[in-house]
């Protein structure tokens, strides 16, 4: 818990959501991290007079694939810029009849099915076991949660997210398989959400149902996901600009503590 209110927010762009700031960005950042170059320029602009860090995941142009997305310096350059707390956006796929196409999801929980990705900042020097018990910030699901409610657009809350590797979508049974224990799947949540807990910083996902996964008896078509997208994303953006300013308040939350008891 700090007394001091945030006064950056960082978004990570995916899903078709660009151009959030309300005069376009004032400044545009290109910087290098330990561990190589963040996706893309950073865009700094302000948004109900907050000032807010925009980052597109996949690249300008959508060129990255979610595997070969460099995860740690996307974080770590946010954070270096100041982000002290980081709002995704993320296109899903559904494994529950009732999130169909169009629905709005906070996730609160994850399953972790990647294979190949660096997850942790921590690779050797010191050794830390940061708790992801809960690993999504509160404070900003509630704001999210009361942003949607004001807006009548509403998120489904309490959902798990499994993410897999891609960029390949799921086998029938892969799919029937992933149902057992979670709500939607996708493949950019981890390790973002990994890293930001080990900089003890802030973060959610705005998950963006695009279609349901293939347990549903006819393969995921990449043209519906791109329909259902578009029409997303103008509610997402007005989400944004509302929520934003609804974060710019001393947190509550114990996210800047997650390191305290996490060393060996």
């Amino acid at each position: 818990m700090s007394d001091s209110a945030r006064t950056t927010i960082a978004v990570i762009g995916g899903s078709g959501v660009t151009g959030i700031f309300e005069n376009g960005p004032t400044d545009r950042h290109r910087i290098g991290t330990p561990w190589g170059p963040p996706s893309g320029p950073i865009e700094e602009g302000t948004v109900g007079g907050v000032r807010v860090l925009f980052l597109p995941r996949h690249g300008p142009g959508h060129t990255i694939p979610p595997h070969m997305v460099n995860y740690r310096a996307n974080v770590d350059a946010l954070i270096g810029l100041g982000a002290q707390a980081i709002v995704t956006v993320s296109a899903v796929g559904s494994l529950r009849e009732d999130l169909p196409p169009g629905t709005f999801v906070l996730p609160d929980q994850f399953i972790d099915f990647t294979k190949r990705r660096p997850t942790t900042f921590y690779d050797g020097g010191r050794v830390m076991h940061v708790s992801l018990a809960d690993p999504f910030c509160p404070d900003l699901l509630s704001a999210a949660k009361a942003t949607g409610d004001r807006l009548g657009i509403p998120f489904s809350e309490k959902r798990a997210y499994v993410c897999v590797e891609g960029p390949r979508f799921s086998t029938r049974a892969e799919s029937k398989f992933f149902r057992t224990f979670a709500d939607i799947i996708g493949m950019t949540l981890v390790p973002e959400v990994t890293l930001a807990r080990e900089r003890g910083t802030c973060y959610a996902c705005l998950a963006m149902v695009t279609d349901f996964d293939v347990w549903a008896d006819r393969p995921v078509e990449l043209g519906e996901i791109l329909r259902v997208t578009s029409s997303n994303v103008e509610r997402m953006q007005r989400l944004l600009s509302n929520l934003i300013p609804a974060l710019a308040h001393p947190p509550t939350c114990a996210c800047a503590r997650a390191l305290d008891d996490a060393g060996v």
